[in-house]
């Protein structure tokens, strides 16, 4: 990012231009004609891309190359940025990198809420990127502080704050050379890609886990990968595994008064957040397919809390190994996806095929879980031509390959 043009960008002439690129570019894509390449919407990328340049070709014969280049850039990164910052996303900035790192807002709205539940008023983001966390810290009514070594980031967080009209400070500094002392909480996301790619030594972040190991001997929150292995977690520290609308987005380590649990999993979804710990967890046993059969939620399964799913809905695993429960209760439960188990079909391809046309079914959703297949292949060599619409689960009950036909409710 040019910092001297995203500068100029925040002043009243720099406003202006990114109005008009807005404008432009929704009145572009909205203009495109349907030629088999676009939706006359400008949903295709390639739609995208024509319309683009023809609003960028309309705004430097009035403007610079540079500003024009930075206007277009936050106009589509804003649009990239909706389904992470929502109504937010139209009146932010962001970078690439920044944006793709940056904590969905429903999920560091969590974990603010949580700081106020514990009492915190104040905390010092260490490796505050574009604000992302910075502005739900704020928003929650926490005293909030930014520091990154990256001036663009900063530029970024700096220029969110103002346009949320949120208090906060930023500024550029070394996280690991700053003295957080001063705040009653210390938050931490270390990078965990580089020059080549996705890190997966944690020594490798930046900062390095060495590092954040010492924030851990106070109160702290330390922002990771979901695929954090368990045994890397110190005794004492809370592990919290956090899923949106089904997707899991990270896990979070909670130390000093901060940490209530060893391992919880947490769920947003439309009807609002479940949360399920350690605690609810009594262990479990396998057993035989019931009437129905739950898929625990993707956090719920990183926090290796499937038993306590188990238990939650009066029921047992299908396989010592397989993150399936069973039971002959039918439960509505956030921490699952329920399905009645109607028979159970055929498990080799070809008697499954001769099944499947049988019963007239030619869409199929297949869920698979500890077996080797891959659904969309299948799929094909199926071949179905049905007018019925089912579903098949393909996994293992007590260590043999089984296929369920399966409805959701």
């Amino acid at each position: 990012m040019d910092l001297d043009a995203f500068s100029w960008l925040l002043t009243d002439d720099g406003q202006q231009l990114l109005a008009r690129a807005t404008e432009m570019t929704a009145a572009a894509s909205t203009d495109d004609t349907v030629d088999g390449k676009g939706d006359g919407k400008g949903n295709s990328k390639g739609s995208r891309k024509r319309s683009a340049l023809a609003v960028q070709a309309a705004l430097r014969k009035d403007e610079t190359a540079e500003h024009v280049t930075a206007a277009m850039a936050q106009v589509d990164l804003r649009r990239k940025a909706a389904t992470k910052f929502g109504d937010l996303a139209p009146r932010m900035y962001f970078t690439p990198d920044g944006l793709e790192q940056a904590t969905r807002l429903t999920v560091a709205h969590h974990r603010a809420a949580r700081l106020r539940a514990f009492e915190a008023a104040s905390v010092i983001d260490l490796g505050c990127g574009i604000g992302g966390d910075l502005i739900a810290s704020s928003r929650a009514g926490l005293t909030a502080a930014g520091v990154d070594h990256d001036p663009e980031r900063v530029a970024v967080a700096k220029a969110n704050l103002d346009a949320l009209g949120l208090p906060g400070a930023v500024t550029v500094a070394d996280a690991t050379a700053v003295d957080h002392s001063p705040f009653e909480v210390a938050y931490a996301d270390p990078a965990r890609r580089g020059a080549k790619g996705r890190v997966f030594s944690a020594e490798g972040w930046t900062p390095p886990w060495s590092w954040v190991e010492t924030l851990f001997a106070r109160d702290a929150c330390v922002k990771v990968a979901p695929g954090i292995p368990h045994d890397l977690v110190p005794e004492k520290v809370e592990a919290e595994w956090v899923s949106d609308r089904g997707e899991v987005k990270e896990a979070a380590l909670w130390s000093g008064s901060l940490a209530s649990t060893q391992r919880r999993a947490t769920v947003i979804g439309e009807r609002g957040l479940a949360t399920l710990t350690s605690e609810d967890d009594p262990g479990g046993e396998v057993g035989p397919v019931a009437e129905f059969l739950y898929e625990p939620d993707g956090a719920v399964i990183r926090a290796g809390l499937v038993t306590a799913v188990a238990a939650g809905v009066q029921g047992h695993l299908v396989d010592e190994h397989i993150a399936y429960v069973t039971s002959s209760a039918s439960f509505e439960t956030p921490f699952a996806r329920g399905y009645q188990v109607l028979e159970e079909l055929p498990y080799r391809e070809k008697q499954l095929k001769a099944a499947l046309r049988e019963r007239g079914i030619g869409r199929l959703t297949i869920k698979k879980r500890g077996v080797q297949v891959v659904p969309e292949q299948l799929r094909k060599r199926l071949a179905l031509s049905g007018s019925e619409e089912a579903t098949i689960v393909l996994t293992r009950v007590a260590g043999e390959g089984t296929c369920l036909l399966v409805r959701p409710f």
